[in-house]
Formats: C-alpha cells, sequence, structure tokens
C-alpha cells in the first residue's frame, strides 16, 4: 500500500501511481486526443515507467500479450478513443480465449460528450464486453484507483483474462483528494478460486490407481497455474503418459520420458490414437478445444475422466467428466498425488513408442532431414533446436508454420512456446515477440512466422527500430496461405482460390529500419545463416524460401474422431 497523506493530483496521475503500485514496468501503446492528459502525466514518469510506442494499436496488444505470456505478469496497453479502442479488440478476443492477463486503458471522449457521436466517440464498453473478463467506464477522477486496483485483481486472478478501463478526457484532467492506492484483494461475489472439494480428490485417485491404460492431458493451465513442479511430480509418482495441448507446451521439457508430444489435429499420432484407447483419461488444465477432440460423439467414450481446472464453466462443458476436481492446479495437485500410488506403465507407455515409431517413418524423417532438394519447414526447426540448446522463447504466427514449430521445437524451460491458440490470429506472432523479450529480456527470442501473417504486422518492425530491442525473426516463405492451401488441395479438389500471395523483398524492408538480414533458399547455407541470426547483436530477419506444397501431418481432418487421424 502506498502511503501518504492526501494531496491533490490528476485522475491522469493517479493512474501511473497506480501502476506503480501493481509493479508495472512496461506499457506498450499509441497516443490520440482522448488519451493525452494521461501521456502528459507519464512525461514527468519515464524514468519509472518504459512506454513502448508501437505502430498500431493490435500490436500493442499482441505485445502486452507476448510481455504477459514470457514473464507471467499482468500486461498492460494505452490506447486512445474510437479506432485506437477498436483495434484492440482482436487482442482482446484472443487473450480471453487464451486466458492472457492484460489491463488495457483507453481514452474516451468528455463525459458530457457520451453518446452524442462525438468525434473518435465508440462505445467500447459495450464493444469489448464479450471479449474481456471485465470492463468499466470511468468519469469521474475519484474512481481511478478502485476501478484499476479491480482491473489488475481480476485479470491475474483465478482464470487470468482481459480487463478494459475507459477513462473519459475530464476524469483525466480532473483534480481530486488521492487518498494513496491500495491493491485489491477481494471483492464481493467474485470467487476467482472455487472451493476444492476433497471428496472429489478421493474419487479421482480411487479412478488413477485402479487404472490400467490412463492418460493425462495437460494444457496451459499447468503453466498459469505456476504448477509445473506439482504437474511433474504427480505424472512421475503415478507414471502416467501425458500429452499437451499447444498452450500447455513446455510446461516439462520435451524430452521428459512421459511426455508423449502434442494432442489435437496435427497432434502426434499416438496421443490421439490412444485416447480412444484409455480407461481413465485425466485432463488438467485444459478445456477441450474441437481442435483437440475431434468430432465429439467419439471421443474417449471408453474412458472415465477426471477434470482438473479452475474454472468451474470449462467442467462438462464440451466433454461429460466423471469426476470434476475445481480449484486451482497448484493446490489440487499434491492433495491428488499423495493419495496415488506409485506405479510405471510401461506395456503402455510402449503402446505411444510404437506409435511414435510409425509416425517417424512416416512424416516425421523425411520431414527433418529430407531427401528433397526443397528445405521443409521441419528441418529449419530442427536446426534451430541444436542451436540454441532448448533455451530459447519461440513466439508463433498461425498456419503451416505454427503446427510445425510446435510439433518439433524442443523446450527446456516453460513459457517458451507462445503463439496465439483459440482464436489463431494471424499478424500474432512479430508485436507478440517484441512484447516477449521486454517480458524476459535475459531469454533469446525467436519469432517464426510465415509469409502472410507477417505482412498484416510488418509495420511492427518500426517499434524494433525505435527501442533497439533484439527479436531474432524467422520468415518460413512458401509464397502460399499455406494452411488454407493446404485445405484447399485435400478437401476443394485443389482448387487455390486467393491463396497465392506475393511477398516483398523482406531483406531489403527490414535493412530500411536499420535491422540486418538474409535470404536462404539453399540447404548448404540454412545452419551457417540461422547461426549468424542467433550471433547477430540485435534484431535480425531471416527469410527462407521452403517447399511451396508441403502439407502438415498427421491429421486429424474436420468432422472426424481422434482415432481417424491421417499419417498422409
Amino acid at each position: 500500500m502506498l502511503e501518504q497523506a492526501p494531496k491533490t493530483i490528476s485522475g491522469a496521475e493517479a493512474t501511473l501511481l497506480a501502476l506503480l503500485e501493481e509493479g508495472v514496468d512496461t506499457i506498450f501503446g499509441y497516443p490520440g486526443g482522448a488519451i493525452i492528459p494521461i501521456y502528459d502525466a507519464l512525461y514527468d514518469f519515464k524514468e519509472q515507467l518504459n512506454h513502448v510506442l508501437v505502430r498500431h494499436e493490435q500490436g500493442g496488444i499482441h505485445a502486452a500479450q507476448g510481455y504477459a505470456r514470457s514473464s507471467g505478469r499482468v500486461g498492460v496497453v494505452f490506447a486512445t478513443s474510437g479506432p485506437g479502442a477498436t483495434n484492440l479488440v482482436t487482442g482482446l478476443a484472443d487473450a480471453q480465449i487464451d486466458s492472457t492477463p492484460l489491463v488495457c486503458i483507453t481514452g474516451q471522449v468528455f463525459a458530457h460528450l457520451l453518446g452524442t457521436d462525438a468525434f473518435q466517440e465508440t462505445d467500447i464498453i459495450n464493444i469489448t464486453t464479450p471479449v474481456t473478463k471485465w470492463n468499466y467506464q470511468v468519469t469521474d477522477a475519484s474512481e481511478i484507483p478502485e476501478a484499476l486496483a479491480k482491473a489488475f485483481y481480476i485479470a491475474r486472478s483465478g482464470r487470468p483474462g482481459p480487463v478494459l478501463i475507459d477513462i473519459t478526457k475530464n476524469a483525466q484532467q480532473q483534480k481530486f483528494e488521492f487518498p494513496g492506492y491500495t491493491p485489491c484483494s477481494h471483492i464481493r461475489s467474485y470467487r476467482p478460486k472455487p472451493i476444492v472439494r476433497p471428496e472429489y480428490i478421493t474419487q479421482a485417485a480411487a479412478l488413477i490407481n485402479q487404472a490400467q491404460r490412463p492418460f493425462v492431458l495437460w494444457g496451459q493451465g499447468v503453466i498459469l497455474g505456476a504448477a509445473e513442479k506439482e504437474f511433474q511430480a504427480f505424472i512421475e509418482k503415478s507414471g502416467i503418459p501425458s500429452a499437451w495441448t499447444i498452450l500447455g507446451d513446455s510446461a516439462i521439457p520435451n524430452d521428459h520420458p512421459l511426455n508423449v508430444g502434442m494432442l489435437g489435429m496435427h497432434g502426434n499420432y499416438g496421443p490421439n490414437v490412444l485416447t480412444n484407447e484409455c480407461d481413465v483419461l485425466i485432463a488438467i488444465g485444459m478445456r477441450f478445444d474441437d481442435r483437440v477432440t475431434g468430432r465429439l460423439d467419439k471421443y474417449a467414450k471408453q474412458a472415465q475422466i477426471i477434470h482438473l481446472d479452475i474454472d468451474p464453466t470449462e467442467i462438462g462443458k464440451n466433454v461429460a467428466v466423471t469426476v470434476p476436481v475445481w480449484g486451482d492446479c497448484k493446490e489440487t495437485l499434491p492433495l491428488l498425488t499423495e493419495l496415488v500410488e506409485a506405479k510405471t506403465h510401461d506395456e503402455w507407455l510402449g503402446r505411444f513408442r510404437d506409435y511414435l515409431a510409425q509416425e517417424v517413418e512416416a512424416v516425421i524423417q523425411e520431414e527433418l532431414f529430407p531427401t528433397s532438394e526443397e528445405l521443409t519447414m521441419g528441418e529449419i526447426v530442427q536446426q534451430l533446436n541444436e542451436l540454441t540448446g532448448g533455451e530459447a522463447i519461440i513466439v508463433t504466427d498461425v498456419g503451416q508454420h505454427q503446427m510445425v514449430a510446435c510439433r518439433y521445437a524442443n523446450f527446456k524451460k516453460t513459457r517458451s512456446n507462445i503463439t496465439s491458440g483459440g482464436l489463431g490470429t494471424m499478424g500474432f506472432a512479430l508485436p507478440a515477440a517484441i512484447g516477449a523479450k521486454f517480458g524476459a529480456p535475459e531469454r533469446p527470442v525467436v519469432a517464426i512466422i510465415g509469409d502472410g501473417g507477417f505482412q498484416m504486422t510488418i509495420q511492427e518492425l518500426g517499434t524494433i527500430m525505435q527501442t533497439g530491442v533484439d527479436v531474432k525473426i524467422m520468415i518460413f516463405n512458401n509464397q502460399f496461405l499455406g494452411m488454407v492451401r493446404q485445405w484447399q488441395e485435400l478437401f476443394n479438389d485443389r482448387r487455390y482460390s486467393f491463396v497465392n500471395i506475393a511477398s516483398p523483398d523482406y531483406v531489403t524492408v527490414a535493412s530500411g529500419y536499420g535491422i540486418a538480414g538474409q535470404r536462404v533458399a539453399e540447404r548448404a547455407d540454412l545452419r551457417p545463416a540461422i547461426q549468424r541470426m542467433l550471433e547477430h547483436p540485435g534484431s535480425f530477419l531471416l527469410e527462407v524460401m521452403v517447399t511451396k506444397e508441403n502439407n502438415i501431418f498427421p491429421m486429424v481432418p474436420q468432422g472426424c474422431s481422434v482415432a481417424e487421424i491421417r499419417l498422409r
């Protein structure tokens, strides 16, 4: 708590003092008329708050997402009213579905102009209600301390998510007696963590102890709950094979002997097929997204299902559950681990290894070590693995390159895989990588982006130029909107409708922003180029020309069960 005698300050200054009390060190934003008072006050806080001037508000909110995902802290965004605020909507929707904690502060027209269609007035509260965990409009400066305290508490507590606080211009300018700032720790009627029910822990343990073919599916909830150690202790005592959603990747090292790979549409062969053969399915911090389950009426019908989640609304929403375990998995997993018997499931684990051997022969070997002349995305990721030693944060955009990176990247540390999961937002990676580097400045950050997604937020090269942030950018250029093209090939008789995409000379574009770069099309040049990129002092753009019509397999076709996954 900030202890001080009441003093008269502006709403704008109160906003910035609140951010300092919440431990904020970095803000991503773009000024405009309705938020000028806050920016004017920020002029006097430049030594305490680092403001990153992005080139577009969507870039700002994606950068804040990257910051939150790499650091585990709340990302903060400033934007003005009207188009500035509406440009945040895509990022808000992305953060909402991926449970990313954000506080977005938008300027708004004077309170007496609300509802008059004033210049750059937009009803951002009603626009963003479906894509925020909470939002609130401040029209009087005295509301600011309490509103921001609630905003940070709601954003970071329970299942995290984005919050938007809209502050009218008069409230920013208004002077009031500032009583000090008290961070929020409780809101009446808001219970961020459900009560843990011991009887469900006991029931879950009993099911696990009698299981012959148990299988764990884990998601980002393990990371958001900072429960990586508790999770690893649980699977190691129980000996259960475990697979991850793309947002759960990196919670434990990829080479852990019980880590059997990736779930979902382009996940590994064994985890998908054996989902429909296990007898007990334990879901931890994941929400049974359709990309994981495939056809729901054929999903794990033979299994008894245990679901651990902090959000009770997710339990039973998509998949019927035998035992619901409500609560923060950092609290519930140790309770469950204490009751489960120490076991190994060697024969069952061997089934996963058998399927992996089939997948290696049919898909992985040629993807990572191709015999064709053209470069594959998989071999690029494999070279990156070797040269980074699994220590890098990898930020991916959306498309084929995303699935390849998620499938083949090796991670040793948590919070290493940052991607747009539930919303699938093209243009996410470049600004998110910028934010990730500010959130974890001690770690190397590599953005892997397709030629389509890169052009959606290419202007954020200007943010890199101005800040000098060190981000390594890899563009996998197949001259297509690759994932859409793959679907058109497989399901629309190769009717390639508007998926051919032309690109500028990316290396020349980067040089215009003072960023070094290189273009590679030959295998002999690939490893030296990646090495050069990683060793370069500062940001570097590496464009790699890859096979134009390579498809990502395995694949669960839409409308099929996970057991119908195709290797080709």
